[in-house]
C-alpha cells in the first residue's frame, strides 16, 4: 500500500543567512520555499527531523506530497534539497508545486527484478552493474510511478539494457529520449567481474603448449 506523505509547514517571514542560521539552531527547522503553480512563491519552515526521517523513505522522492500551511493543503514534489557540506544536516528545501492536468518532470527511482535467477547471472557468473539509479520521467502527476523495474531474466552476458528499453507505465515518457539517439544511456549491464576468463578463453589457454 503506498504511503502518504504530509509535511507540516509554517510561514517564514524573517529571511536572509543569520535568519535561518536562528531558524535551524532554535526552532530545530529548516528553511523552505513552495513555488510553481502559477502562484507566487511562499517561504516556509519544516522540522528538521520529520523531513530527514520522510528521506529516508525512498519513495518521498518520487511521490506526490502533502504540504499543510495554515491549515490549508498544497499537493507538492520535491525538487531540491540542500545538505550542510559535512555534518548529517539539511539546510533546504525546494518544493514544486503541482496541476493535475499539466506535466511533472521527477527523477524516478530503477528497481533491478530477476537478478539473482538470471541464467546470465546464476548460470554463467555475471554481474549486474548498474550505470543509472534513477531516470527523470515526465507524466501528469496522477500517473506518477513510485518506481520503474528493469527485468534482467532475459539479458545475456555482456547485454545492456538502454533507456529506450525500460517499460514504462502508460501515459509516462522520459524526456531524454526525445533529443535524439546520442542521449539513449546505458542503464544497466551484466558482465563478467574483471579477472574472470570466460568459458572460451579459459579454454584457449587450457590448451596452450599441449602440442
Amino acid at each position: 500500500m503506498s504511503q502518504d506523505f504530509v509535511i507540516e509547514a509554517f510561514p517564514r517571514d524573517d529571511q536572509g543567512r543569520g535568519a535561518s542560521r536562528r531558524l535551524r539552531r532554535e526552532e530545530r527547522k529548516i528553511p523552505a520555499i513552495i513555488y510553481g503553480g502559477h502562484k507566487e512563491a511562499v517561504p516556509i519552515s519544516i522540522w528538521h527531523n520529520e523531513l530527514k526521517k520522510a528521506l529516508e523513505n525512498e519513495a518521498f522522492y518520487s511521490r506526490v506530497l502533502t504540504i499543510e500551511l495554515n491549515g490549508k493543503k498544497e499537493s507538492v514534489i520535491l525538487k531540491d534539497l540542500q545538505r550542510h557540506p559535512y555534518k548529517p544536516l539539511l539546510s533546504h528545501a525546494d518544493f514544486q508545486r503541482i496541476n493535475k492536468d499539466e506535466e511533472i518532470f521527477v527523477h524516478v527511482p530503477l528497481h533491478l527484478v530477476n537478478e539473482e535467477t538470471a541464467p546470465a547471472i546464476k548460470t554463467f557468473g555475471g554481474v549486474a552493474f548498474r550505470l543509472m539509479t534513477q531516470v527523470e520521467v515526465a507524466c501528469l502527476p496522477q500517473n506518477l510511478p513510485e518506481f520503474i523495474e528493469i527485468d534482467l531474466f532475459d539479458v545475456e552476458m555482456d547485454g545492456i539494457v538502454h533507456m529506450s528499453d525500460l517499460k514504462l507505465p502508460e501515459g509516462v515518457r522520459i524526456p531524454a529520449l526525445q533529443h535524439g539517439a546520442e542521449q539513449d544511456q546505458a542503464v544497466v549491464t551484466i558482465n563478467k567481474p574483471k579477472g574472470v576468463k570466460t568459458d572460451a578463453a579459459g579454454d584457449e589457454e587450457d590448451g596452450e603448449g599441449k602440442e
